[in-house]
């Protein structure tokens, strides 16, 4: 008997590392894509792209960090429309996700870090 290695699978192979050009794009691209659609780039980044780079996985797990924060406030938001002030708070969301979502996307196409404030660290 010989010892053969395992069968390995054609299909399953380690992700190749994005270029740092790249990485600034998508990492860019991920934060832009939080003021129209949510929280649904950064997941789908994060999902897809978490190993593919340290600059893309930093930005995409503080964006989807950043986006779940904001989702929480939208939800509160939502239910404070009942007294009025609601629309207060939801008018705050939606200016501070534009605003900052502005400045990370910045920083990501420097290829710096950011970090948001006001944002509940759900994902490391």
């Amino acid at each position: 008997m010989t010892n053969a290695p395992p069968p390995t699978n054609p299909y399953q192979s380690l992700p190749q590392p994005l270029s740092p050009s790249d990485e600034r794009l998508w990492a860019t691209l991920v934060h832009v894509g939080g003021i129209f659609f949510s929280f649904v780039p950064a997941l789908i980044g994060y999902l897809v792209l978490r190993d593919r780079g340290p600059l893309v996985r930093n930005h995409t797990a503080t964006a989807l960090n950043f986006q779940l924060t904001m989702l929480i406030a939208n939800v509160i938001g939502g239910i404070l429309t009942l007294i009025l002030v609601g629309y207060l708070v939801l008018f705050a969301v939606w200016i501070v996700t534009i605003i900052f979502s502005i400045i990370a996307a910045i920083a990501a196409n420097k290829g710096e870090n950011y970090k948001y404030p006001l944002s509940i660290p759900f994902i490391n």
